[in-house]
């Protein structure tokens, strides 16, 4: 077992704990004993003398007297002038001083000071033994003289000892036992933890965390450690489906350009029409490259917040239009339709308009690559009382609902096969999420089988409007 380990370390620590309670015992029960007992007799001595104070003029004085000297295990004297015992309580114990002791110096003392009351500490002649005295005047012919032992009987300190002893050998004995018990209790579950952990980190992401002890914060460190491991199963699944298409929209265009490059200069070098073909299909596939390479480094500056927002106030509904218009070709050469639907002849907002840009263009390159077919693809510009809804919707075969929450990821697929998409690079929604996000705005998908998707996105009006008057301060 090692030093250091949880099950150690519980142990020592209960154990410390243990010896800490039996110092105290010892030290209170043993060492400050005789302290806590003086204490405790001069506050009695102290109780009584103000009982005979208050009731000194009462006719059952002695009755009095006799009652608080049994309740508090005192020796009281009643004595005159002349230290004469005028009365003497009945209790007699091995505190009190004889009343037949008619030579004591310190009553000849107190009654010559003239003071009202004064505390002796002397050794008691009958038995040998420290004893506290308190001498009051009741009047100027009576004192009082209140005694008590300041030494604890000798056996009952040395029961105390030996009961300590005794009890000093169980505590540790079953502290011991306790303690090991307890130590693997808690330390067993988070070891097996820790075993699952680094099979985690050695990338078996089959591992399941549990404990079957009823313990609340390890069930919920268990549960929130098979959270994260089937979180870092989807990102590494992602990761390999990113890199498998990555490569894959890297390798075709390269081996295009290649081939293209090759046959211009075996087969077509004489033939200047046909070099033109293989020039303008290597440049159109060096241009899918820069897309894709601007993509992943839009993407990553975005996920690293390097890119801020550069609002200003634009039109919608034109920026929607220009963004529509460059597909003209695909509308002349593929037989595309775009419909374009708002009631509003402009709708200014505040924004980001190359981002926002992006974000629309993004969305009608996934319409265009999902739409039916029959190449339909629509926009939908809609003013609401709160905000401004954009919807983006084609005519394909739909998303199913368990994969919706994981289309925004980079590269995600269904069914994870991968196509070479007609336009973009497979990064776009990806995108689409993190300008979304940077400008808090709701956005999401519906899908329905074989009716199609639609992607929307809301501005606020109330946002737009506020961050339009902080750019203006």
């Amino acid at each position: 077992m090692k030093k250091n380990s949880l099950h150690i370390k519980i142990w020592q620590y209960f154990l410390i704990f243990s010896l800490l309670i039996l110092g105290f015992l010892w030290a209170f029960q043993v060492l400050f004993l005789n302290q806590f007992y003086r204490m405790s007799k001069t506050k009695d001595i102290a109780e009584v003398a103000n009982a005979l104070i208050r009731y000194k003029d009462n006719e059952d004085i002695s009755e009095i007297i006799d009652e608080e000297a049994m309740n508090k295990s005192v020796c009281v004297e009643v004595v005159n002038e002349k230290a004469s015992t005028l009365y003497a309580s009945s209790y007699f114990g091995k505190g009190c001083v004889s009343g037949k002791e008619q030579n004591l110096e310190y009553k000849s003392d107190f009654i010559q000071s003239n003071k009202i009351r004064q505390t002796y500490e002397l050794i008691n002649p009958m038995f040998d033994n420290r004893t506290l005295v308190q001498a009051i005047r009741l009047d100027r012919e009576t004192y009082a003289f209140i005694n008590t032992s300041l030494d604890p009987i000798d056996g009952t300190v040395e029961i105390l000892q030996t009961q300590l002893i005794y009890v000093t050998i169980i505590v540790l004995m079953l502290s011991f036992l306790i303690a090991y018990f307890i130590s693997r209790h808690i330390s067993e579950p988070i070891v097996q933890m820790n075993k699952a952990a680094k099979s985690l980190a050695a990338g078996k992401f089959n591992t399941t965390f549990k404990t079957d002890e009823d313990i609340k914060e390890l069930n919920e460190l268990a549960t929130t450690l098979n959270y994260a491991k089937d979180e870092l199963a989807k990102t590494d699944e992602l990761r390999q489906d990113l890199m498998a298409n990555v490569s894959h929209d890297l390798k075709t265009p390269l081996t295009m350009i290649k081939a293209y490059a090759e046959m211009s200069r075996d087969l077509h070098a004489k033939n200047k029409k046909k070099q033109k073909e293989d020039m303008d299909i290597i440049i159109s596939e060096v241009d899918r490259l820069t897309i894709l390479v601007n993509d992943i480094l839009e993407l990553s500056s975005m996920q690293s917040n390097i890119n801020e927002l550069q609002r200003e106030e634009f039109d919608l509904i034109h920026l929607t239009e220009e963004i529509i218009h460059r597909y003209k070709v695909l509308q002349e050469t593929e037989n595309y339709q775009f419909k374009l639907n708002h009631q509003e002849k402009e709708l200014m907002i505040y924004a980001d308009k190359k981002k926002l840009e992006q974000v629309i263009y993004n969305l009608v390159n996934n319409a265009i690559n999902y739409t039916g077919e029959d190449n339909r693809v629509i926009i939908n510009i809609i003013n609401e009382e709160k905000d401004i809804l954009i919807e983006i919707k084609d005519t394909g075969k739909g998303i199913k609902e368990s994969d919706l929450p994981y289309i925004w990821d980079k590269y995600y697929k269904n069914k994870k096969k991968h196509k070479r998409n007609l336009v973009g690079t497979g990064l776009g929604l990806s995108i689409v999420k993190n300008i979304l996000e940077q400008h808090n705005y709701e956005y999401g998908v519906t899908s329905k089988k074989n009716q199609g998707s639609c992607f929307y996105f809301k501005i606020p009006k109330n946002l737009n409007n506020i961050e339009k008057e902080t750019s203006k301060k």
